[in-house]
């Protein structure tokens, strides 16, 4: 064998083995327990709809997955503590649509929600409910629609740019009316002064309010969707009530950054599919009124940005201000 043959042998056999390490790492993995990094507050209604999948997704990939609440600043907060995570599979971000608000809400986040995460499962879409205390005396969506139109009113969130922050935006700007917006750090502490009438309404996902609806604590007005929540049936759309543009559409899902291997992106959705059709699950999904919305990775990314644009195009077109 000539010097050169022997030299171009070593060659690829070094390559190949400098590729083993990656592609067994990725063969195993996972090996250790995973992070699960939600973004809102214990009791949001994506920590419940997370902690509904990640039992099971846990069980199935054979490893713990070790939810982490970091709540704060419509979750951008969290969502940047995934963003900068080693890509290795073992940080993962559970979030909502609120993700793809964020770029419209916080220009100068310290990461790039289009290009710094990667989209893999979307868990599916929970109906928005608008929600008053009863002692608040507004029965109907119009009703308050009209009061709001008087002035003085007010409206809760999870925090600036959250779902619940976007869905009021969207419906506050199609009845035309001004209202003050009172952020929170979560869900649960924002319907808290809901329920006490400190704060005039809100919009939540149904999984955070149905306890409080059917306690007899919150009187929903509308669901912020295009047709009624299983959930909710007897309470009408935003659009029903007259308010063309009004719906929201409040996904839930698992990201991962950008740069995680293809093999555990494909790991994640495959077994997360699988966790989605469980008996167990749909029947937890069904109560919280959660509708599926299957998207494969590259179409959950694709939905993604197109969010994103359509979320900067409506700031600026309706001039909104965010501080």
């Amino acid at each position: 064998m000539t010097s050169r043959r022997r030299f171009l042998r070593a060659s690829a056999v070094a390559a190949f083995g400098a590729g083993l390490p990656r592609l067994a790492c990725a063969q195993q993995w996972p090996t250790k327990a995973i992070r699960a990094i939600i973004p809102f507050s214990a009791g949001s209604t994506i920590d419940i709809i997370g902690r509904i999948v990640t039992e099971p997704l846990s069980a199935a990939l054979g490893q713990p997955i070790v939810i982490d609440n970091r709540a704060g600043a419509g979750g951008s907060i969290g969502t940047a503590v995934v963003a900068k995570a080693e890509p290795d599979g073992y940080t993962v971000l559970i979030n909502a649509s609120a993700h793809s608000a964020a770029p419209a809400v916080y220009p100068n986040a310290p990461y790039n929600a289009g290009r710094d995460l990667a989209a893999v499962a979307n868990f599916g879409v929970v109906p928005n409910v608008v929600v008053i205390s009863p002692a608040k005396g507004i029965k109907t969506l119009k009703q308050l629609v009209d009061a709001a139109k008087k002035g003085g009113m007010s409206f809760a969130s999870a925090g600036v740019g959250s779902a619940t922050h976007w869905a009021a935006e969207r419906l506050r700007l199609s009845a035309g009316f001004e209202a003050t917006h009172v952020p929170f750090k979560g869900g649960p502490e924002a319907l808290t002064d809901v329920m006490t009438a400190r704060v005039d309404f809100m919009c939540i996902g149904v999984s955070s309010a149905l306890q409080l609806i059917t306690g007899g604590k919150l009187l929903p007005l509308a669901v912020c969707t295009r047709k009624r929540s299983s959930a909710l049936p007897d309470v009408p759309t935003t659009i029903e009530s007259g308010y063309p543009d009004s719906d929201y559409t409040y996904w839930n899902g698992l990201l991962v950054p950008a740069k995680t291997s293809r093999s555990i992106v494909d790991r994640l959705y495959d077994e997360t599919m699988k966790v989605l059709r469980l008996p167990a699950v749909i029947d937890k999904f069904k109560p919280q009124g959660i509708e599926p919305m299957p998207l494969t990775p590259k179409d959950f990314d694709a939905m993604i940005a197109k969010e994103i644009e359509q979320n900067i195009a409506l700031v600026k077109a309706a001039g909104l201000k965010f501080n």
